[in-house]
């Protein structure tokens, strides 16, 4: 009787690999079963007179549909237990501008942030005002709203606005000439300040950080909010009077009451109008004497100069003859050495402290949200610039409208999961310390599917007035968007907005994408509840190499795209975290992948077939005869000085800044061995104390506690990072080691008396006959057939030219005998076989000599193969697995088998060979090893070891 479980298993699998076709039909069904499994669908022995019928019957595993020609198809059905993950991969997108088939890509990404800033703690890594009240910015080049992307731009460092030495003043008026005959006020606004008399309330040093805080938020804010912006930049409090004097500040501030059902709360912006030096107006002379009374108002120091608002007519002809040149973007620190090369002459510095100035002519795009700095320029066309000209007031409206709008909008943010593993989709990462993913399961990914279902039900209704699209969509702008791709509706954010079309980062996916304006709709208030879902998070380990191309090729290979298993070590607003891929048999860890990856492989121990070495060092000796030796080696003896020069440096420290206080598995750190320090690898934490290391360059495993371990120093990390592990991994020739089992004591323990701590050992390489092989049919361990790799491709020419042969030569009659080797046509070619047997029918079992398979034939398609293809040895060679015991092997166990390694390219470890009068007698005893993957070999004999040993508990 066939395993019903095991059946159904085995078509989900088929039907979920054509998840994203239109259905699998019934034949191509069968044939990627048995691709699969190796077997047809087993019907009959699950009691069922055909195959529809059984399909009919597993409702939980397939469902069925009639395609458009009338064919029955067949998909996958979706599981209550993985309805929401397999929604949720279904709905990434990928970028257009990337071309991968990866699930999210998003080269170009431009950070979501309007809500957010808005109620956001700016850094703290200001540089503090000095006492004298210095530190105010230089003011981002005037009127404060220019360029809607740059102004709610999160996270965007205000250190490079800073300017020791500066106050951004701005001269008070003085009293209108006598002869005006006008009453003569006492004070301008500016100088407004009924409620400081006395103390140390300074109007005008207020009003210029004030402008410094709405230049950077230019939409606007609440005015509840200024006090607490106020002490986080400059480190002091708001002087309570300033709040009472805003209304007056006319030329620096808006103050606004909105329709609001609290009517204390009022909203600030920028000044209607830019503020420009004024020019103090003439009085009558007049000469003071030592005793005549001080003036009503001192004299205001010179005024700053500010940076241009604007651009020449010339400097912007040619920065846009520049960036014609180069339609594929330009990056702006480029700029000024392209520009100077160019026109001989410098770049004003006004233009890379505010590329919004460009925005007349030019689109600014961050590829690297974290880092403003690294911002690319494109070239408008000549219908945008015009465009944007124009609609110009009508955007600073817009912009002002959606301040207002989303100030009232709270969206709430996103918690960090109680649960200390959770599971999540990685979405991408240019950088480690921001890796953008999303968290799966109820509350969140489940909670974002129910939100998306009830938009789309909203804005697909007919009678629905929020199914018009949006008139004027305007940059930072919250909006409901319908998918390109798909009928669905996601919240989005307006990154940019162009002729006839917008770019948009989709806030709960995280990933941008250009879509039409005729896809973007108003996002109603019920939709702002749910926290925006797409995140980040910082890798543990990784944050001094966070930008290394070497790290980020790496962790794409490995992570993007895929759901992992997270473990949270710090639950700040970007936690840090160490991510797990769980979908293989053994938990890879990416952040250690990550870290080897910047290895240097010319330091690695040098291994050649038939060497000799001196003065070799045996460091461990484990319990099943494995060795660990120290080559001498460039590797190793860079270590050395290293590892030196690092006792040396913690002698001289008095500090505890090296103390490890977060361990965590595959963190690279040091410890002492016999009282040097030398690098281990955290492998397993018992508890917060207790924890197991493996010293990476001994092969000695062993337990300490935490305070035993110490952080490598900043100025040797590079190196020592660099350095590949320098122990050996080694076992003594003609002695069974892996797989067989441990050496009994006495053994074990007579070598390690023998060589343990020796440093002047001899030792030669025993070769191992190893060949790349491709397995082209897997029965189970103790029958399968490989090919040689090296002459695969002698194969494919052998098979075109008899093809071209026997497609010319007529049929004539042939007596077909039984154990002789000829031409057979199998589905459209030709391949040498071996007639296994003549059957009455007019067919023939034949066995095809370079793939290993059985098929049956027409008599009629086999002709005599002639002696010009008799030349390259026959390539499918019958096998048997090495180091495992031979046996009756299970369905289950051979189903593991083929999976491990038929139709995949492995290395053979050639154990033994049993020769044979003929060659398709011949059978090899070898070890299979799957070198896939760089961090690791996967030894196919220990995995069904494991496997029959789980069989024989169960049992």
């Amino acid at each position: 009787m066939a395993d019903v479980e095991l059946v159904k298993k085995m078509l989900r699998e088929v039907l979920t690999a054509n998840k994203s076709g239109p259905g699998v039909s019934l034949s191509r069904l069968q044939s990627e079963y048995k691709d699969l499994t190796g077997e047809q669908i087993p019907h009959k022995q699950m009691g069922h007179g055909n195959l529809d019928a059984l399909l009919h019957s597993m409702p939980s595993v397939v469902r069925m549909e009639r395609n458009r020609s009338g064919e029955m198809v067949y998909f996958a059905s979706v599981s209550g237990e993985t309805a929401h993950v397999a929604k949720l991969v279904a709905r990434q997108r990928t970028s257009k501008k990337t071309g991968r088939p990866q699930m999210v890509n998003c080269q170009m990404r431009v950070k979501p942030a309007a809500p957010l800033v808005l109620n956001a703690k700016p850094r703290t890594s200001l540089r503090q005002p000095d006492h004298r009240g210095r530190g105010v910015g230089r003011g981002g080049g005037g009127g404060g709203r220019s360029g809607g992307q740059h102004d709610f731009r999160q996270g965007r460092d205000m250190r490079d606005t800073q300017s020791e030495g500066k106050t951004n003043q701005t001269p008070s008026n003085l009293n209108e000439s006598a002869g005006s005959g006008k009453p003569k006020p006492q004070h301008s606004p500016k100088d407004y300040n009924p409620s400081s008399a006395g103390g140390n309330y300074s109007p005008q040093q207020v009003q210029g950080r004030l402008r410094e805080v709405l230049n950077k938020y230019s939409n606007g804010f609440w005015v509840s909010k200024l006090p607490q912006l106020y002490r986080e930049l400059y480190k002091q409090d708001l002087p309570s009077e300033a709040l009472k004097d805003l209304e007056h500040w006319t030329h620096v501030c808006t103050v606004e009451k909105p329709c609001s059902s609290n009517p204390k709360e009022l909203l600030l912006y920028p000044a209607k109008e830019p503020t420009h030096t004024q020019t103090p107006s003439p009085v009558p002379a007049r000469v003071l004497s030592p005793t005549s009374p001080s003036p009503p108002h001192p004299l205001p120091p010179p005024p700053v100069t500010q940076p241009p608002l604007h651009l020449s007519p010339d400097l912007k002809q040619k920065l846009g003859e520049l960036l014609v040149k180069y339609s594929n973007g330009l990056w702006a620190h480029a700029l000024p050495k392209l520009y100077l090369d160019t026109y001989k002459t410098k770049l004003p510095e006004h233009v890379l402290e505010n590329l919004s100035l460009l925005s007349d002519f030019c689109t600014v795009d961050y590829p690297m949200p974290d880092n403003p700095k690294r911002a690319i320029l494109y070239k408008r066309t000549k219908e945008e610039e015009s465009c944007n000209r124009r609609e110009s007031v009508e955007e600073r409206r817009a912009r002002e409208e959606v301040g207002r709008r989303l100030s009232s909008q709270a969206v709430p943010p996103l918690l960090i999961p109680r649960e200390e593993y959770p599971s999540v989709l990685v979405v991408e990462a240019t950088n480690t310390n921001g890796v953008i993913l999303r968290y799966i399961g109820e509350g969140y990914s489940q909670a974002q599917e129910a939100l998306e279902d009830k938009m789309r039900e909203f804005y697909c209704c007919q009678d629905n007035n929020s199914r018009t699209p949006l008139a004027s969509p305007t940059s930072g702008q919250l909006t409901a968007v319908r998918a390109e791709e798909e009928e669905e509706i996601l919240r989005a954010q307006v990154t940019e907005v162009m002729t006839d079309k917008v770019k948009v980062y989709y806030v709960d996916h995280g990933f941008s994408e250009v879509i039409s304006k005729a896809k973007v709709f108003e996002l109603h208030d019920t939709f702002f509840k749910l926290p925006f879902q797409a995140t980040k998070c910082k890798l543990a380990g990784l944050e001094t190499f966070c930008q290394e191309p070497a790290v980020l090729k790496k962790f794409e290979s490995m992570a993007s795209g895929k759901i992992l298993l997270a473990e949270i070590l710090e639950r700040e607003q970007t936690p840090l975290v160490v991510l797990y891929d769980t979908s293989q048999d053994d938990d890879v860890n990416i952040n250690a992948a990550c870290i080897k990856a910047l290895q240097d492989k010319t330091l690695a121990s040098p291994l050649q077939v038939n060497s000799a070495y001196m003065n070799v060092a045996v460091r461990s000796v484990c319990s099943d005869g494995t060795i660990y030796c120290q080559l001498p080696s460039r590797g190793l003896a860079k270590l050395t000085e290293i590892l030196e020069k690092t006792e040396a440096y913690f002698h001289s420290q008095v500090t505890s800044e090296f103390l490890v206080s977060r361990p965590f598995c595959g963190k690279g750190c040091l410890a002492r061995y016999k009282g040097k320090w030398s690098r281990v690898e955290i492998t397993n934490l018992h508890g917060s104390r207790v924890l197991d290391i493996l010293f990476i360059d001994l092969g000695v495993q062993a337990s300490v506690e935490v305070f035993e371990l110490r952080e490598v120093p900043s100025p040797f990390l590079h190196d020592l990072i660099a350095i590949p592990p320098q122990a050996v991994k080694c076992c003594l020739a003609d002695l069974a080691v892996s797989g067989v089992g441990s050496w009994t004591p006495d053994a074990v323990q007579w070598l390690r008396d023998a060589v343990l701590n020796s440093t002047d050992c001899s030792m030669k390489v025993h070769e191992r006959h190893n060949m790349d092989i491709y397995v082209s049919v897997a029965c189970h361990p103790g029958h399968f057939v490989l090919q040689p790799w090296r002459d695969m491709y002698k194969l494919v020419v052998l098979m075109g030219e008899m093809i071209l042969y026997y497609n010319k030569t007529e049929e004539k009659p042939l007596k077909v005998e039984k154990n002789q080797i000829y031409a057979a046509k199998v589905e459209n070619n030709w391949h040498r076989v071996l007639v296994k047997g003549v059957l009455t029918n007019g067919l023939v079992s034949v066995y095809e000599l370079d793939y290993g398979k059985h098929e049956l034939v027409s008599c009629t398609q086999l002709r005599p193969l002639i002696q010009e293809f008799r030349q390259l040895p026959f390539q499918g060679i019958t096998a048997q697995l090495a180091g495992v015991k031979p046996r009756q092997w299970s369905e289950e166990a051979s189903i593991v088998f083929r999976n491990h390694v038929e139709k995949k390219p492995l290395v053979a470890q050639l154990e033994a060979v049993q020769e044979a009068h003929h060659p398709w007698d011949r059978k090899l005893t070898v070890f299979l090893v799957d070198t896939s993957q760089e961090e690791r070999d996967i030894w196919v004999h220990d995995i069904m070891a494991e496997f029959t040993d789980e069989l024989t508990k169960e049992v």
